[in-house]
């Protein structure tokens, strides 16, 4: 079972938080609590945690920092920063320390499942495979390109919507993640993360969740193709994984979605 940390200051954001994800994870993971930065550290140490949704303002010891202990002792550990402060140089910090993702308050439950059904991915395939090793992807995010801070957001964005979706189409068959496609694109990670946000009013996470659906849904029109070949072809591997993540997007099982299509004629 996996072990998740929520850390936030306010009390009635931790209960609806730990309400959604009980929800949503059932017994896949065991929920902790902490109110500050300092006993989340602690919380941290005794309870062996995988993945941390962390706060950043929190007093005392805040998110960020909390954030930089943990990932000192533990390059493994999925952190993700749910926080009301869209500030450019806590998005920055936020790569620094190798997190999964940067989610603003208020949020919606359907983006942050995707990215905690991601986390859980993720630490549920470490938990199988302890032995298994990143090699040169920690290189890779530690090591920034010159950033582009000072340029403008509006003369950024010029073509870089056009560039990130062919790049998409060209790649999401296979792994991706943001940092990939920041590299690509000849970008520093913390503004990539938030330029990608400005650009399509979602996180990256989501948006290529929710292509890879689209792309699914036209495979599914076809009832000649296996459903497991059509959960490969659009980049998961795990037909499991696959049939979770369009059912969090559509509402529906691949199968139930053909089904639908095929019964309305569609197909």
């Amino acid at each position: 079972m996996i072990h998740l940390l929520i850390a936030d200051d306010e009390m009635l954001e931790r209960a609806v938080l730990c309400k959604t994800l009980k929800k949503n994870l059932g017994d896949r993971c065991r929920i902790f609590q902490a109110e500050n930065g300092r006993e989340a550290l602690s919380v941290y140490e005794r309870e062996k945690i995988r993945i941390a949704i962390l706060d950043i303002e929190m007093p005392g010891i805040n998110g960020i920092e909390a954030a930089e202990r943990i990932r000192e002792k533990d390059k493994d550990c999925c952190i993700i920063f749910l926080t009301a402060f869209d500030e450019f140089a806590y998005a920055r910090k936020a790569i620094t320390v190798r997190a999964l993702d940067y989610l603003l308050k208020p949020y919606e439950e359907q983006e942050l499942m995707l990215v905690v059904e991601e986390a859980m991915r993720v630490a549920e395939g470490l938990q199988k495979d302890w032995e298994r090793k990143t090699t040169g992807e920690e290189a890779g995010t530690e090591k920034f390109q010159k950033d582009a801070v000072e340029e403008s957001y509006a003369g950024a964005e010029t073509g870089l919507q056009e560039m990130v979706i062919q790049y998409i189409r060209d790649n999401y068959r296979s792994e991706l993640s943001m940092q990939d496609v920041a590299r690509a694109m000849s970008y520093s990670e913390a503004y990539f993360c938030k330029l990608f946000k400005q650009c399509f009013g979602k996180n990256f996470t989501s948006y290529l969740t929710e292509y890879r659906v689209e792309e699914a849904k036209r495979l599914l029109e076809d009832p000649m193709v296996n459903i497991k070949e059509i959960g490969k072809a659009v980049g998961y591997g795990d037909s499991n994984y696959f049939t979770k993540v369009f059912r969090r997007v559509t509402g529906v099982s691949p199968t139930e979605y053909r089904v639908q299509r095929f019964r309305s004629g569609s197909i």
